[in-house]
């Protein structure tokens, strides 16, 4: 369960390059030539644990399928785009994309990214400890430590800071860091995710730095 993956791509060539990958690494993989076809396969299989859904393609092209999947389902989506553009990758998050790849991109890379994505939305995934950049967090008990010794947090910043070691190395709007972390939906204030980073980052010492600010997006953390 939770390890089948639909593809969504007009270039033949570019889904066997991605499902070959997958399968080596045991993922059930699902293939769709353009996004009518996506729409069917994803109501009929209720057992898609993720989407690989290319941007350009004729027809119902990426963002219809993303906007449309989005009415009904949370299911994590990987888009593929072939610019570089920060428009698209702004437009990408609004519409609740959880990653973007650029292309050429490579496969190995795509399946860590995939990975990453089906550890933390998968329930009860892994274990209670969650380690990065030498931060070391214990999940069952609520604690952080680092070099051995614990660190006060608040239950936000604690929450928060798990949230960004579990999608280290993601760029994280602050749209989706409220939306995962705040549980609501964003109303354009900002500020209370900026007073929390800037909290967690004093707490955390020179392990701060590795939270990076993302101008005009949000923040990562990166080890």
């Amino acid at each position: 369960m939770g390890n089948k993956i639909l593809v969504v791509d007009d270039e033949s060539r570019m889904r066997k390059l991605v499902k070959d990958f997958l399968l080596k690494s045991n993922y059930e993989v699902l293939e769709a030539e353009d996004g009518n076809r996506a729409m069917e396969l994803f109501y009929e299989d209720k057992e898609i644990a993720l989407i690989v859904l290319d941007v350009m393609m004729p027809g119902m092209d990426g963002w219809e399928v993303c906007k449309e999947i989005r009415k009904s389902s949370k299911v994590p989506i990987i888009m593929l785009t072939a610019r570089g553009d920060e428009r698209d990758e702004l437009l990408g998050f609004q519409l609740g994309v959880d990653e973007y790849i650029s292309k050429p991109f490579s496969a190995k890379i795509l399946v860590a990214r995939i990975e990453a994505i089906l550890r933390r939305t998968m329930p009860n995934a892994g274990s209670d400890l969650l380690e990065a950049g030498g931060i070391v967090i214990d999940k069952a008990a609520h604690i952080v430590k680092i070099e051995d010794e614990v660190i006060e947090l608040s239950f936000k910043e604690f929450e928060l800071l798990t949230y960004f070691v579990e999608n280290r190395g993601i760029a994280l709007s602050r749209e989706k860091i409220l939306n995962n972390v705040w549980n609501y939906d964003y109303f354009g204030d900002a500020r209370t995710i900026d007073t929390h980073v800037k909290k967690l980052r004093s707490k955390l010492g020179e392990k701060g730095n590795l939270i990076q600010t993302i101008w005009g997006l949000g923040y990562k953390l990166e080890e």
